[in-house]
């Protein structure tokens, strides 16, 4: 099956592989039902998550949405924690996950925009080192697993910053492994295999390290490493597929 999708998606413009991948999901998840798991993003049941990644990990992505344990435990934090789904907000969102894309783009009390250089998702095409909007345009700012693959970083953090109100809130993740407290990076690690071996994914040129938040503060924001996911109990994080390790990075531009 997972030879078709890749086949067909082969065969047909890029612009229509997100409903392919709709297509296909719809299609799968009848396997899986059950009473185990509950994923907040889709709603629906499984007695599995399927393996994912690189190094392929366990009861990791939701068999309907295709959400992972960072999607998940993003989708409860901004149901529980934030007013995304309460107040009138302008959200710029970057990379955009489909399920969230999805739910975020029609909901009445959102002006929303997605936002990539390459995402056939993406509503518009914007560098996150140069966003094309004036200062102090958004409320919110949505973007995770994004800034590990910018060389310029920090221009980017400067950049989002930049265009937040102040008053507004952003939600910036990225992969940081437990036992990193320094972010490693070389820019002479320009191979593919290079970067996969030493970052993680081939894609990636760096690994962010536990002083994220300093970067984050340095570009002006304030930054609160919130530790949700512990509160919501083991039994909830095993429900929903969770990894108790992720931390949500809260960061909030002050008012004058």
């Amino acid at each position: 099956m997972d030879y078709l999708i890749r086949l067909v998606k082969a065969l047909i413009p890029e612009q229509y592989h997100p409903i392919v991948g709709e297509i296909y999901r719809i299609c799968r998840s009848f396997l899986y039902i059950g009473n185990r798991y509950i994923c907040p993003c889709c709603g629906w049941r499984f007695r599995v998550f399927l393996p994912f990644g690189v190094k392929p990990r366990p009861s990791a992505q939701c068999p309907r949405c295709g959400s992972l344990e960072r999607h998940r435990l993003l989708w409860l934090y901004l149901k529980n924690r934030t007013n995304l789904f309460s107040d009138n907000l302008k959200v710029l969102h970057f990379a955009p996950e489909y399920i969230f894309q999805k739910t975020f783009r029609f909901m009445p009390n959102l002006d929303y925009i997605s936002a990539d250089l390459d995402s056939p998702l993406a509503m518009v095409k914007v560098d996150i080192t140069n966003i094309l909007y004036d200062d102090n345009s958004f409320d919110v700012i949505l973007c995770s697993h994004v800034l590990e693959h910018v060389i310029d970083d920090r221009e980017a953090m400067k950049e989002l910053f930049r265009v937040l109100k102040p008053g507004g809130w952003a939600i910036l993740q990225a992969p940081i492994p437990a036992e990193h407290d320094k972010t490693f990076e070389d820019s002479d690690i320009v191979l593919p295999e290079d970067r996969e071996r030493i970052f993680g994914q081939k894609d990636h040129v760096r690994i962010y390290g536990r002083d994220y938040k300093d970067r984050l503060e340095e570009a002006g924001f304030t930054v609160k490493v919130d530790g949700y996911v512990r509160e919501l109990g083991d039994d909830k994080i095993k429900k929903h597929g969770l990894s108790e390790d992720q931390d949500i990075y809260f960061c909030t531009k002050q008012r004058p």
